[in-house]
């Protein structure tokens, strides 16, 4: 999937406005990507969270499609905002990006998506994922993310996707053990399953209120 500067397609406008305004001089992204937003000290939360909300409803189809074409930033806030604002005609779209895993950063905001939207269809996106890049005990991508979200939907959907990744000695724990070789930390399935809570029950307090 080639990236395309959104200059080049007739939405120059939407890097500034919906990836880069800032907030206590950090850019939407990066506090995305950070989760500071998500804990309770931050000066800039409300503020930060109302223009997400905001923007998660105002941005139309065609920006959201210019930012998914350009580069890592702007794929990320744009799964976000598609997350926020439960945009489920996006499903596939997102899904063939967290797959293809083109970029760095913006697969846990797919995943972050998929988990908004939960539905059989996104755990089934989330599982195919796992089942292709969990067996790469050399790669570090969005495997934890794509996992804490499946934990998510298991119980909301009645299945257990996840559970043959999680048994003992199976395809997570090799996983962890390959990577950890690497110098990446580990996390258990409950600290992730935690923080996709943390995120999509945030994301939910505020637009449904």
């Amino acid at each position: 999937m080639p990236s395309q500067h959104p200059d080049e397609i007739g939405y120059g406008h939407v890097v500034k406005s919906y990836v880069t305004r800032t907030y206590g001089s950090l850019p939407r992204y990066l506090v995305l990507n950070g989760g500071r937003f998500l804990g309770p000290r931050w000066w800039h939360t409300t503020r930060f969270t109302r223009h997400l909300i905001a923007d998660a409803a105002a941005i139309n189809d065609e920006e959201l499609e210019a930012l998914l074409g350009y580069e890592w930033r702007s794929r990320l806030t744009a799964a976000w905002l598609i997350g926020v604002d439960r945009r489920e005609r996006f499903r596939a779209r997102i899904g063939d990006l967290l797959l293809a895993s083109e970029v760095c950063y913006s697969g846990s905001a797919y995943c972050f998506g998929l988990a908004c939207f939960g539905t059989h269809p996104d755990a089934e996106i989330l599982t195919a994922y796992l089942d292709h890049y969990l067996p790469r005990t050399d790669l570090h991508y969005d495997q934890p993310a794509a996992l804490g979200a499946l934990l998510r939907l298991d119980p909301l959907l009645g299945t257990r996707h996840a559970d043959r990744f999680t048994e003992p000695d199976g395809l997570w724990d090799e996983w962890v053990k390959g990577v950890g070789r690497l110098g990446y930390p580990s996390h258990t399935p409950a600290d992730l399953r935690r923080w996709t809570d943390l995120q999509c029950d945030f994301a939910n307090g505020w637009t449904r209120s």
